[in-house]
């Protein structure tokens, strides 16, 4: 069980934005969309995948953002395990959030 954030972002940014949400932790997946919601990108991100792993997606990122004005980041976190123990068990889709 999870949830999903959105940003919206300029391109010149994106790079920055994309390793501060990295680094706060829980996320499962990140999507780019262009401002047409026309989804540009989309990787996994698992726990020990920060380092040499990451890079090539970083230096993709950075050619994306060149060619951006602006973006739409979506990131999908998985909730602690104990917040899901607190959680009941409903079949309720994931909560969506938007930051702009």
């Amino acid at each position: 069980m999870g949830f999903k954030e959105t940003f919206q972002i300029n391109g010149e940014n994106l790079l920055q934005k994309i390793k501060e949400i990295i680094a706060e932790g829980n996320v499962s997946k990140i999507s780019i969309s262009d401002k047409h919601g026309k989804e540009i990108m989309s990787f996994p991100v698992t726990i020990g995948a920060i380092g040499l792993i990451l890079a090539p997606v970083f230096a993709a990122i950075g050619a994306v953002a060149a060619l951006l004005t602006e973006c739409t980041i979506t990131v999908e976190r998985n909730t602690n395990k104990d917040e899901e123990e607190k959680e009941d068990n409903s079949t309720d889709p994931p909560t969506t959030i938007t930051v702009k």
